[in-house]
């Protein structure tokens, strides 16, 4: 599956960004989708995914209550509305697709080139 992320941008801090991503090549709704992302320096990490229907979902703890992951298996389109942005926010985010609804990256197969966002204090 072919992975296209879009919506990143420069943000005020307690501002708010919807990401989108794109789907292609494969059913989509067969797959987990999962949002990672990596700030300079640093480690890819954890944001949350989605399971094939989206009933359930999983957050890290840094984003909960903030961020919100959802998905139109329609549109082959998943989603990340990120709301109360903070400038530790700031980093490149990408979109996977894997088969387990889990944090760790390992288990996603297909992954998108990235969005940048980017959170001014």
């Amino acid at each position: 599956v072919q992975l296209v992320e879009s919506g990143g941008g420069l943000v005020q801090a307690g501002g708010s960004l919807r990401l989108s991503c794109a789907a292609s090549g494969r059913t989509f709704r067969r797959y987990v989708m999962g949002w990672f992302r990596q700030a300079p320096g640093k480690e890819r990490e954890f944001v949350c995914a989605i399971n094939w229907g989206g009933s359930g979902t999983y957050y890290a703890d840094s984003v909960k209550g903030r961020f919100t992951i959802s998905r139109d298996n329609a549109k082959d389109t998943l989603y990340l509305q990120m709301n109360s942005l903070k400038p530790e926010d700031t980093a490149v985010y990408y979109c996977a697709a894997g088969s387990k609804l889990v944090p760790t990256s390992d288990e996603y197969s297909y992954w998108g080139q990235g969005t940048q966002v980017t959170v001014s204090s």
